[in-house]
């Protein structure tokens, strides 16, 4: 049955609402359930590789090396990514992306992995246009044909960010504060994150906005180490059900007024995003 006038408006109020609330999504061990890299690495044959040169290299510039390996022992870019097309996704994170997304939630990536592997997951699984932006590091198939990645602050730099707490290719807290930065103050943020470097984002989120940590992994590790020092509420998931149910009662607790997501049409927009230049964003054009 269609929803009448007072239903019609009521939804498109909410969906109004929910464009004040921004949600960043980590990546690995976030949205999937397994670590990208690591997950291309062993199923594609280049463990012993991964092991040889760990000791000797960054994980950034290690990350590019091994797609070089990958390369020369015959593996093309379509091979990587119909790997990650295999990596588990739970259900229940793609329908908090989606539902949120359709409450009117501005959505947005913060990851340490690479634009092709994000790219490539989320297009597959038909929600890459339900986020309107993609921090994260560039990659490129060169002329070779092999999957280049860098990193997403300047290299060139001698202090790329200045940020202790974060590796020098990525401060996911800078991402923060430029997005907060043109939010005016009017914008709450639910942060979503599992690891290290999502510790320095959660720091800079105020009063009134909620940091998601995956409990028992590095980031609510050290949260839970001092939680003095956060100005958000904390609140932990386990698995993607909990993600969804914690995301989900967030997001109505923020918007006015609140709306069950079965009153809204689910659609992201799937255009596809441009490329990306080092330390800039990825934004997916709708």
């Amino acid at each position: 049955m269609a929803a009448g006038v007072d239903g019609d408006t009521a939804v498109a109020a909410a969906a109004a609402a929910g464009g004040g609330v921004v949600v960043v999504f980590d990546f690995d061990r976030t949205i999937i359930e397994w670590d990208s890299d690591d997950w291309v690495i062993t199923k594609l044959g280049a463990s012993d590789a991964f092991r040889r040169l760990r000791p000797t290299m960054r994980w950034n510039p290690l990350m590019d090396r091994m797609m070089v390996e990958l390369h020369a022992q015959g593996r093309s870019a379509d091979d990587i990514r119909d790997c990650l097309k295999s990596a588990p996704l739970d259900a229940h994170v793609l329908s908090a992306i989606t539902t949120a997304s359709a409450l009117g939630c501005d959505l947005r990536v913060a990851s340490d992995a690479n634009a092709f592997f994000i790219e490539t997951v989320l297009e597959h699984h038909g929600v890459l246009g339900c986020f309107s932006e993609i921090s994260t590091n560039p990659a490129r198939v060169d002329g070779d044909g092999r999957l280049r990645i860098s990193p997403f602050h300047d290299p060139d730099d001698s202090s790329p960010h200045g940020c202790s707490l974060c590796p020098e290719n990525m401060c996911k807290g800078k991402i923060i504060e430029r997005i907060q930065a043109t939010a005016n103050g009017k914008r709450h943020f639910i942060y979503i994150g599992d690891g290290r470097g999502d510790y320095c984002p959660s720091l800079k989120l105020g009063e009134g906005d909620y940091v998601m940590p995956k409990e028992n992994y590095p980031l609510w590790n050290l949260i839970s180490s001092n939680k003095q020092l956060l100005k958000a509420e904390v609140h932990p998931w386990n698995n993607g059900e909990e993600l969804e149910q914690t995301l989900l009662k967030l997001v109505n607790k923020l918007i006015t007024p609140p709306a069950q997501p079965s009153q809204f049409e689910y659609k992201c927009d799937m255009s596809n995003p441009v490329s990306t230049e080092v330390g800039q964003a990825l934004r997916v054009p709708h």
